[in-house]
């Protein structure tokens, strides 16, 4: 679950400043960035995918009432992307969260190896968060 949280004064200033200094250093990647709430675009990926589907299975139905092979599988293929598409945006969709947290299998440390024998990172906006927490307490 996400909880928004005021930030202070400060905290608003100086977001303002790295705001202000991105623009000024790759305003192409600023707008890339400012795009908005990406949950809407995973949305449209998703129903978008789920249409495929259903237009991939009609034309394999398709095919195969009229004895077509490659009309049977373009539809197939047409239901497969459908399907990867739908898939791969569900959590960006939904905002689903994972629970989990960064521990390893049988709550292994965070940064400790797991059972790959790979650390595991943490995700990017903790450790951009935990940079930020160091500059500014010293």
């Amino acid at each position: 679950m996400e909880v928004d949280v005021p930030l202070s004064e400060h905290e608003q200033r100086l977001l303002e400043q790295i705001e202000r200094a991105l623009v000024d250093d790759d305003p192409k990647f600023a707008s890339s960035v400012r795009t908005g709430d990406r949950r809407i675009k995973a949305r449209r990926k998703l129903q978008l995918g789920a249409l495929l589907v259903l237009v991939g299975m009609a034309v394999l139905v398709g095919g195969a009432v009229a004895p077509s092979v490659p009309l049977g599988v373009l539809g197939f293929l047409v239901a497969f992307g459908g399907l990867a598409l739908a898939v791969l945006n569900y959590r960006s969709a939904t905002g689903a969260v994972e629970t989990g947290g960064t521990a390893g299998p049988a709550g292994a440390a965070p940064g400790r190896p797991s059972r790959g024998g790979k650390p595991r990172r943490q995700p990017l906006k903790n450790r951009l968060e935990e940079r930020f927490r160091r500059r500014y307490d010293q």
